[in-house]
């Protein structure tokens, strides 16, 4: 069956997960914020979440319609063939938000959803109550300036949720972002890489499976793997594939940080990953720290500064990244901070800068090239 596909993603990286569809094969991409939409089948639902690094979900777009009402709400959802998706037994789970809406409660848009929902399957399978002991079917009703998206999650968890980290530390980088920041920077796997403050490793981890071609999802599973309507020949071609397509091969990646738990951790990490033989992890202050004058890509995500008494800390340390940059003219750096005047503390306007969000942070991602790169 075709479908309407939404592969959801934090803002600001929509251009970064619509290149990802684009290598996959996927054209006529619709770009919106938080969103790249496109055609797909269930063979395409299996590949995307399977191999998208940056996407945050797989849903399908079940409809999309006016509301002004509940009554508009309640017609538009009924008009949805959902037997021909929901088994009987499905647990059908509905979840909401409403931005510059008439319809601004929540709560009640979700049971209104979930009150048509049921009168569809209702007609259709001619039971007044059902089950519900099934297969999960997260319907997502989303209403933005009184347009209505219905929406089928086929994720799952998030896609973030890897299946390689059981700890991260107290301001963990989700793996979706850190992967973006990865292919923002180019890596390859062609040159040597260095994060300076890598914590638990996500950024290296990351940077590793690009390089090495391992699919994101290859270790986890998806909600619409349990669904009757998707065979599960889909899902074993798409993993059998990814395992084929995988280049293993030596990388030169170096993590270093202060922290000898964090540094335990990003270890375990990297071994779950299937990543750790190419990960070097050293116990390192930043402030001690002197990296090789060479042809280095640095990817970082460095302490935020936000607790009382770190700003001027942090500062330092930005200086001191700063001063290293003067030093390694033909190291790329990327740097992802939310720090007030980090440009300044770093000495040196950066070649480009990208807003971003880590989480709720707003977050910009400094970009300062090679002398020899600069026109």
């Amino acid at each position: 069956m075709d479908y309407k596909i939404i592969a959801t993603c934090a803002f600001g990286l929509e251009n970064v997960t619509a290149r990802e569809l684009k290598d996959l094969g996927y054209e006529d991409l619709k770009l919106e914020n938080g969103r790249v939409m496109f055609e797909g089948d269930e063979m395409d639902i299996a590949i995307c979440n399977i191999h998208l690094r940056t996407a945050e979900r797989v849903l399908i777009c079940l409809s999309e319609f006016d509301a002004f009402s509940f009554e508009e709400l309640y017609q538009g959802t009924l008009a949805v063939d959902f037997p021909s998706i929901v088994p009987l037994d499905g647990k059908m789970h509905v979840t909401g938000k409403s931005v510059k809406s008439t319809l601004h409660s929540v709560p009640d848009c979700q049971s209104i959803v979930k009150k048509a929902v049921v009168d569809s399957m209702r007609k259709t399978y001619r039971n007044e109550l059902f089950p519900e002991d099934g297969p999960v079917y997260k319907i997502e009703v989303g209403i933005l300036k009184d347009r209505v998206t219905l929406s089928l999650d086929t994720s799952g968890p998030g896609l973030h949720k890897r299946g390689y980290r059981e700890s991260s530390g107290t301001a963990p980088l989700k793996e979706t972002l850190a992967a973006a920041l990865v292919l923002i920077a180019g890596y390859d796997g062609g040159r040597p890489l260095v994060d300076p403050f890598c914590g638990s490793g996500t950024i290296l981890i990351e940077a590793a499976m690009i390089a090495q071609n391992i699919a994101p999802g290859i270790n986890r599973s998806f909600v619409s793997e349990t669904w009757p309507t998707f065979p599960a020949d889909i899902w074993e071609q798409v993993r059998e594939g990814a395992k084929l397509a995988e280049k293993r091969r030596k990388l030169s990646i170096t993590g270093y940080d202060y922290d000898s738990y964090v540094l335990s951790t990003a270890r375990i990490n990297a071994k779950k990953a299937g990543v750790f033989d190419n990960i070097y992890f050293y116990k390192e202050d930043f402030r001690g720290l002197t990296m090789n004058d060479r042809d280095i890509l640095l990817i970082t995500n460095p302490p935020y500064g936000e607790r009382m008494g770190e700003a001027g800390e942090v500062q330092e340390l930005m200086s001191k990244l700063g001063r290293d940059k003067a030093r390694m003219q033909d190291a790329d750096f990327f740097i992802l901070s939310s720090m007030d005047g980090f440009e300044k503390a770093f000495g040196r306007k950066a070649s480009k800068n990208r807003k971003l969000y880590n989480g709720r942070i707003m977050t910009y991602y400094y970009q300062y090239f090679a002398e020899k790169k600069v026109t």
